[in-house]
C-alpha cells in the first residue's frame, strides 16, 4: 500500500513538474510579449519553437514557407532565426518584406516607444515603420511552394544577390 502511495505521489510531482514547465516555456507569442513585441510577429502554423534564456536566440519553424499580408506582403521561410532583446529582434534570419515589387530580407525589428504605436523593420537600404496595430494578432499565412515562387523574387538565401537588388535600388532612388 505504501509504494502505491508513493507512486501516486511520484506520478503527481510529475504531473506538476511537466505543467509547471510548460506554463513557463508557453508558446513564442508568449515570448515576443514578454520581450515586449507584438504577437502578430510570427503567423499561424508554427510547427516548434525553441529559445536560449540565457542569450534570446530563437528559432521558429513553420509548416512550410508562406506569405502573410500586412501593408506590404512578408515572406516567412520555414525557419525563421534571430536574437530577442526586450523591444527588439534582432539578427534576424529567414524574413523577406516586399516594397516597389522588390524582396528585401528583414535584418531586424523593433520597437522604441510602444505608446508611438510605430514598429520599424530594418530591411537594410531603409528603416520600414508599420502601425503597432497590424501585429496585434498571428496573421494567416498562405504557402509558397518552390514553383509558386515569383521569377523576379531574389533567393532568399542569396545575401550577395540581395545586397545586389538593394544597392540598385539606392542607384535608382539617388
Amino acid at each position: 500500500m505504501d509504494r502505491h502511495r508513493l507512486l501516486l505521489a511520484l506520478a503527481a510531482l510529475l504531473a506538476a513538474l511537466a505543467a509547471a514547465r510548460s506554463e513557463a516555456d508557453g508558446t513564442i507569442y508568449d515570448h515576443l510579449r514578454r520581450f515586449g513585441l507584438p504577437i502578430g510577429l510570427f503567423p499561424k502554423g508554427i510547427t516548434d519553437y525553441s529559445v536560449d534564456p540565457a542569450t534570446g536566440e530563437f528559432r521558429v519553424s513553420l509548416t512550410q514557407p508562406c506569405n502573410a499580408r500586412f501593408e506590404n506582403e512578408v515572406h516567412y521561410d520555414l525557419n525563421v532565426t534571430g536574437t530577442l532583446q526586450f523591444g527588439e529582434i534582432g539578427g534576424l534570419s529567414g524574413v523577406s518584406a516586399q516594397e516597389l515589387f522588390l524582396w528585401f530580407p528583414v535584418k531586424g525589428i523593433r520597437v522604441d516607444v510602444p505608446s508611438s504605436g510605430v514598429i520599424h523593420f530594418d530591411v537594410g537600404v531603409a528603416d520600414k515603420q508599420f502601425s503597432l496595430s497590424l501585429f496585434e494578432s498571428p496573421p494567416d499565412c498562405t504557402a509558397v511552394k518552390p514553383d509558386d515562387d515569383d521569377p523576379d523574387h531574389p533567393d532568399r538565401n542569396d545575401p550577395q544577390l540581395s545586397l545586389h537588388v538593394q544597392e540598385n535600388v539606392l542607384r535608382a532612388v539617388s
